[in-house]
């Protein structure tokens, strides 16, 4: 059966990428950036350092930088509101997932009217967005590579799910040296955010022999990869490494779908505005167990991505093995044992689980989860 798959129609990957952007830009035919980011990055001196290539190349632009750790509503439509009032007609995001997705949202209100929780949902826009430049910050939502945003409605408690191919950058940008600034404790978050994104787009029920390369492909790099990462964050080949492999998943995800471990986080982080790769990182090995019997010998094929030994191992210790090698892989870059942990209250997980079965992502997942099994997912990783 045919399909459409959704790519940026240009990617800049590799130390220097960021010098890459003048000739894209020229050829865009825009006039002004909003620079969409957060003040972090601003202290941290990534920001400046793309502001440098925009002075150098005499682009004029506007700076917004309230974007949230966990955009909201409020907060896309402030960055909305900079983009009318600085005569801005494209987007410049720098960042990890949150100014990405703020700088989606934008780009999506420049041209299509309302509300963005009209949108919320699968291709609800009429029109493209407009030209937007995506520069990543760190290794985990590839968020500059896929059709995916995902926006906190406060009113609601809710992380809105917004799945639009009109929504895709123009030109997506992964330079790991902007990533070296990047502290230990993000860094083993968006790489496990991204190796979530690879093991959940490998088993969806919309997986295919293509988003399949990418998946695997991803898996066998960050596993090899995340550790050094944390460990020593100056390395840029390692940098450069995981910057591939969460762009690469992205593609892979984007095109084929995720499941309930998105479904399961996005409610953590849209109620308790807790980190997204946290939350993803805890929950990935007992949604892993739970679709166990549903995903044929895919484990298997997860465990030897992992660089697991299962020669002489029968199939139901191989699965057990490859959710081990996720745990340890967890543990060993310092994510929280539990949902406990980070401040999550069991008397919620009623609520969370209606929520969460609402979720598009539930949709992808290869086993279809009652309410009794996503508590019961949520009671097991606390």
């Amino acid at each position: 059966m045919a399909k459409t798959y959704y790519f940026p129609p240009i990617v800049i990957m590799g130390p220097g990428a960021i010098e890459l952007i003048v000739p894209e830009i020229l050829r865009m035919n825009v006039k002004k950036a909003l620079v969409v980011t957060d003040k972090v990055l601003i202290k941290a001196g990534v920001v400046q350092m793309v502001l440098d290539v925009l002075d150098g190349a005499k682009f004029p632009y506007a700076l917004f930088s309230e974007v949230k750790p966990n955009p909201t509503v409020t907060n896309v439509n402030a960055g909305y509101q900079a983009l009318l009032d600085n005569e801005c007609d494209y987007v410049i995001s720098i960042g990890g997932g949150s100014p990405q997705d703020t700088g989606k949202g934008v780009a999506i209100l420049a041209t299509n009217p309302g509300d963005l929780r009209d949108y919320e949902g699968v291709g609800k826009t009429a029109n493209k967005a407009i030209p937007i430049v995506a520069i990543n910050t760190t290794a985990g939502t590839a968020s500059e590579a896929t059709i995916n945003y995902v926006i906190t409605d406060e009113e609601r408690k809710l992380k809105m799910v917004i799945a639009d191919p009109n929504s895709i950058a123009t030109v997506a940008v992964n330079d790991p040296v902007l990533m070296i600034k990047m502290p230990a404790s993000l860094t083993a978050a968006t790489g496990m955010d991204a190796l979530t994104h690879a093991v959940e787009g490998y088993t969806t029920a919309g997986a295919t022999p293509f988003t399949d390369l990418f998946n695997l492909e991803a898996i066998k790099v960050i596993s090899a990869s995340l550790r050094t990462a944390v460990s020593d964050g100056d390395d840029l080949d390692v940098r450069d490494q995981m910057a591939y492999g969460q762009f690469v998943t992205g593609m892979g995800f984007s095109n084929g779908g995720l499941g309930i471990v998105h479904s399961m986080a996005h409610q953590l982080g849209g109620f308790y505005d807790l980190p997204h790769g946290v939350c993803n990182a805890i929950l990935l090995p007992y949604v892993v167990q739970y679709n166990a019997e549903a995903v044929g010998d895919r484990l298997k094929a997860i465990a030897v991505a992992m660089g697991v030994d299962i020669s002489r191992r029968e199939p139901r210790e191989i699965n057990i093995m490859a959710i081990d090698a996720i745990k340890k892989l967890s543990r060993d870059v310092g994510i929280p044992a539990g949902l406990k942990e980070i401040g999550v209250k069991e008397a919620d997980f009623s609520v969370l689980a209606d929520m969460a079965l609402a979720d598009i992502c539930t949709g992808g997942n290869p086993k279809c989860p009652t309410k009794e099994d996503v508590t019961a997912i949520y009671k097991a990783a606390f």
